[in-house]
């Protein structure tokens, strides 16, 4: 089970940093990444953290300005967003898989999900 937290209100420009902590594994056991939803558009792809190597993926909209880290001990896994845009303002989903996929940046490889945060960033 998955909870997803942080979300807020930000300025653009801002930082802000979203939490999902695991409840039955240690994050480290997952693959883990972040989705996220604007209105009206499809769930997309946003950044991916592998298992065991720790490798890092991005979308090319946040590289550079977003990064992923994880706290073993605390099973949790961190969405560090800086330099925010109002195009980033989105209802932001973490996710799991047991195992990494080479097609990790399609929401249905991932079996495990959270509630949702909602990021809005005011221009």
């Amino acid at each position: 089970q998955l909870q997803a937290s942080g979300g807020g209100l930000v300025q653009a420009g801002g930082p802000l940093r979203l939490s999902c902590a695991a409840s039955e594994r240690t994050v480290s056991t997952y693959a883990m990444a972040w989705f996220r939803q604007a209105p009206g558009k499809e769930r997309e792809f946003v950044i991916a953290i592998r298992e065991r190597s720790g490798m890092r993926y991005y979308s090319d909209s946040v590289k550079g300005r977003f990064t992923i880290s994880r706290d073993n001990a605390k099973s949790t896994v961190y969405l560090h967003m800086s330099s925010l845009k109002p195009e980033d303002a989105a209802l932001y989903y973490c996710a799991a898989r047991v195992y990494w996929t080479t097609n990790y940046r399609s929401p249905t490889e991932y079996g495990y999900w959270g509630q949702g945060t909602l990021v809005t960033v005011s221009s």
